[in-house]
């Protein structure tokens, strides 16, 4: 028998927002990148997420591995993104305990 090798695509879809997703899952290439980093190996992080097989995490954790400066700038960039975002909302509506204080004391003046 002879075995001959083939090209499998990487299993990463972009979504409509621009946010690259393991296929099939709602699992974002952003998080398997981020527990590869905290040291979880590939069965840990198909363990933490039943949803993405493992081949799948060994074929997205290559890629990583293979365009870690392409992948680690998409990952800065929404981390800069969310960052922005998170800035905004706390300035239009303040932050989590600015606003607990404000319903709070509403419900006193009740």
């Amino acid at each position: 028998m002879v075995l001959e090798a083939v090209n499998e695509p990487i299993p990463l879809k972009t979504d409509a927002d621009g946010v690259i997703r393991v296929a099939g899952t709602r699992v974002m290439l952003d998080t398997l990148v981020s527990a590869y980093h905290d040291g979880a190996t590939a069965e840990e992080i198909a363990d933490q997420y039943p949803a993405v097989r493992l081949a799948d995490v060994y074929a997205t954790l290559g890629y990583y591995l293979r365009h870690r400066a392409e992948v680690d700038t998409y990952v800065s960039e929404g981390k800069a993104q969310s960052a922005k975002l998170r800035e905004d909302a706390e300035h239009r509506h303040g932050t989590w305990p600015d606003l607990r204080a404000r319903l709070q004391s509403r419900g006193q003046s009740r």
